[in-house]
């Protein structure tokens, strides 16, 4: 880990890029990994229990997701003014927005933690849960809502650290707390050797201890080791203007996140008309998916803490070089990935089910949406650069107009034309077309931040003479 506490400078604006990219992008994809190996592990145990507790625990998923990435998005907020500061070099900002990202983190769980619990039963309610199961779900999201600091500080903090340019630290957290839940989950749901059975309440405190753990180490490296919080108590205007600054990338960036679930639940309301065993295959498309673009999102990561230091210290010529390297491997990524499923994807979809439909479905999709994560990837990197560049609202435009004027329209139109291979056609199409726009929009953002900033840096020489 750079130590930034001592060598109070940007680690990202020298050396060769690519190989500085790929050094950090492995790690960090390790760690996206094992945030997706988190999840999973919960569902699996639970499974064990039974068809109540299992769909008590499939209740909680959509809350749990829209919680965890407006906690995302307040990351890349916090990350995105944190790693222009130390671009700039001036240590004193770097304390004081990292300091005060993490406490407006804090402020925003506490408005969560007591509206989640004044409102589980409305919620829970409209989502459809009744009879037995509410109970069961109440029991798990008590506890999961008291530990909901462990969730959302340590998601900043993790991304802070990545903002100094270190990715293996945040990756060895993740993975920590990955093994501990693992771990914990058999013994506290099914009450092995001295632990009493706790059923899905012994899920949560798992959630809870592994994501405390998390909260203690990050906090120790974050405040010890890299020496970026201060405990001196800003005067208001100050903690106003860090939080505003945070806030003005962190607001779009989660919507932006947000967005996703919701255009998938449509889409999955299209793929519907084919009857229950399509919905099946899409959705275990869209988990295939996900893997699929693991390396091109920790690269997007990657790239944040990369341009944000490059931009503070006016290395536009670096930070150009870094974007194109970034669009060249989303799209050999994507080129690699739908070669792989094309010869694969038959066999990896036999992992998740035996039924021969299911399967068929499976492989259709595998077949033609593939063929635009090439441009897909360019999207995710894209939006991305566009957050870190103070652009959030262009980030968010073209998130909510992918999905909701090109992703959409084109699988319901498909699915009219083509009936469920159209639906699939249609999402390769729409991929294809927001690349392109994305791809182009993005030079021209790049072009007028460097106007902006060159423009405000002679000003700025002009008033000091």
């Amino acid at each position: 880990m750079a130590n930034l506490k001592n060598n109070k400078r940007a680690v990202l604006t020298e050396g060769p890029i690519g190989k500085t990219l790929f050094s950090l992008t492995v790690p960090m994809a390790v760690g996206i990994v094992g945030m997706f190996a988190f999840n999973l592990t919960d569902t699996f145990f639970v499974s064990r229990l039974g068809i109540r507790e299992l769909a008590a625990i499939s209740f909680t998923f959509p809350v749990e997701l829209v919680l965890s990435r407006f906690a995302l998005g307040l990351s890349v907020g916090a990350a995105s003014v944190v790693s222009r500061a130390i671009g700039k070099g001036d240590w004193d900002e770097v304390k004081r927005l990292t300091t005060d990202g993490l406490a407006l983190s804090i402020f925003f769980v506490a408005i969560f933690i007591v509206a989640g619990l004044l409102t589980m039963d409305k919620v829970f309610g409209m989502m459809g849960a009744t009879g037995e199961t509410v109970p069961l779900v109440k029991q798990y999201m008590r506890i999961w809502y008291m530990g909901l600091i462990f969730v959302v500080f340590p998601m900043v903090s993790n991304n802070v650290i990545r903002a100094t340019g270190d990715t293996k630290t945040p990756a060895m957290i993740m993975l920590g707390s990955v093994a501990i839940n693992i771990i914990l989950d058999p013994l506290l749901i099914f009450g092995l050797g001295p632990f009493p059975r706790m059923g899905l309440a012994g899920a949560a405190i798992a959630t809870v201890f592994a994501r405390m753990t998390m909260f203690v180490i990050s906090f120790y490296i974050v405040y010890h080791r890299l020496g970026m919080i201060t405990f001196r108590i800003p005067p208001m205007p100050v903690l106003i203007d860090s939080w505003r600054r945070v806030l003005y990338i962190s607001v779009p960036a989660a919507a932006t996140r947000m967005i996703v679930p919701l255009s998938q639940g449509i889409l999955t309301s299209i793929v519907a008309a084919f009857g229950v065993k399509a919905v099946a295959s899409f959705g275990v498309a869209l988990k295939i998916e996900m893997f699929a673009f693991t390396p091109v999102m920790a690269l997007s990561s990657v790239l944040a803490a990369f341009v944000g230091q490059n931009w503070g210290a006016g290395r536009f010529d670096r930070m150009r070089r870094g974007m194109s390297v970034g669009n060249r491997f989303a799209f050999a990524s994507g080129l690699v990935f739908f070669a792989a499923l094309i010869l694969l994807g038959r066999p990896i979809a036999s992992i998740f089910s035996r039924d021969r439909e299911v399967l068929s479905g499976i492989a259709l999709y595998l077949a033609i949406v593939p063929a635009s994560y090439f441009m897909q990837g360019i999207v995710f990197m894209v939006i991305g650069n566009l957050n870190v560049m103070n652009k959030p609202y262009h980030a968010a435009a073209l998130g909510i107009g992918q999905a909701f004027i090109l992703t959409v329209p084109f699988a319901y139109l498909g699915r009219h034309l083509y009936g469920l291979p159209g639906v699939f056609i249609g999402l390769a199409v729409s991929f294809l077309i927001a690349g392109t726009i994305a791809h182009r929009f993005l030079w021209r953002q790049v072009d007028a931040v460097e106007r902006e900033t060159k423009l405000v840096a002679a000003q700025t020489a002009v008033i000091e003479e």
